[in-house]
């Protein structure tokens, strides 16, 4: 009996080693099946003939290209300052990090060095752009366009957020009826007057405003809600497009989505965003407000800086701007 006894005790012993070892195995199979998904198996013999080596830097470059997807999306991205209106807070050539997590992390919104968009999925936003702040966004297109003809990030000071009513006099911004002051490294030329073709380019269409004398105008917030006829309707239509739908005329009417109305409620938040150098910039004023949902960043420090138009690359090093790396960005 007691032979017995030990021996059932050795069976049952065994079995639970053996299924032990089965569990393991198996959990082995799965995390290799999964690395060599995505990295190929660990232990392989190097590629050997042209198309093995084709597939292997094919798996590498898919697999960095997704890597670089993910953190340009979560947490860092990089930003090239292609233009002046930001003088003297960036310059043109600055390459600036930013920050893409404060304003909350999406899926990927372009795919790198194609810049081709893709639809993207943002996260609630930590901290919501404020007045003051500089920030990164995607263009929303030029004043007559529902959207942009390529896929561009822009980078402004916003001077102003939903809710907020906005007006310049004779260049200085006004907002709620305080001045935003000029920030410290901003510059603006008191002398230089407004010019008479600034009133056909301004935004929005038919208000007469200029860069120098603009609103008031109030910055559009959910739930607001604006009232609509033939006689404005030219000043809405894109926005309203923007925000998805299709606008109309048929007559006297207004047309949303096939819809007669007279008014419309507002779907998002937006904010609106000057230029530092304010007599040089192509902002707001001229293409309209920004949805606080693009708003995807805000730059921290300076890299690397340099003459980006310059002709070869000797020329590039001889203009490295030594005393901008590392600045950081207010």
């Amino acid at each position: 009996m007691e032979q017995n006894s030990q021996s059932r005790r050795q069976q049952r012993a065994s079995q639970k080693n053996q299924s032990n070892e089965s569990t393991v195995q198996g959990q082995k199979t799965f995390l290799q099946k999964v690395r060599s998904f995505l990295f190929g198996k660990k232990e392989k013999k190097k590629p050997e003939g042209f198309v093995e080596q084709v597939v292997s830097l094919f798996r590498t470059a898919i697999t960095a290209l997704f890597v670089v997807m993910i953190v340009n999306g979560i947490a860092v991205a990089t930003f090239v300052v292609p233009t002046g209106s930001m003088e003297n807070t960036v310059m043109t050539g600055d390459f600036l990090l930013v920050n893409k997590f404060k304003y909350g992390p999406s899926t990927p919104q372009v795919i790198p060095f194609f810049n081709i968009p893709l639809p993207y999925y943002k996260t609630p936003p930590i901290i919501d752009p404020k007045q003051g702040d500089v920030i990164v966004f995607i263009y929303p297109g030029d004043r007559n366009e529902v959207k942009p003809k390529e896929f561009l990030y822009y980078l402004k000071r916003c001077v102003a957020v939903s809710g907020d009513v906005l007006q310049i006099v004779n260049k200085k911004i006004l907002v709620n009826g305080v001045e935003f002051a000029l920030p410290p490294n901003a510059k603006f030329d008191p002398f230089i007057s407004t010019m008479p073709y600034d009133t056909l380019r301004t935004f929005p269409i038919g208000k007469g405003y200029s860069k120098d004398n603009y609103g008031p105008i109030r910055i559009p917030k959910t739930g607001d809600i604006i009232n609509l006829s033939i006689q404005n309707i030219q000043e809405w239509q894109v926005f309203i497009g923007r925000e998805g739908h299709k606008v109309e005329t048929q007559g006297t009417q207004v047309l949303i989505d096939g819809k007669p109305v007279t008014s419309y409620t507002v779907e998002r938040d937006y904010v609106f965003g000057i230029g530092d150098n304010r007599d040089n910039s192509e902002d707001s004023r001229f293409w309209g407000f920004i949805p606080k949902q693009d708003v995807v960043g805000t730059p921290m420090m300076v890299y690397w800086s340099w003459n980006t138009d310059a002709n070869d690359f000797g020329s590039k090093l001889k203009s490295i701007r030594w005393s901008r790396l590392f600045n950081f960005i207010n």
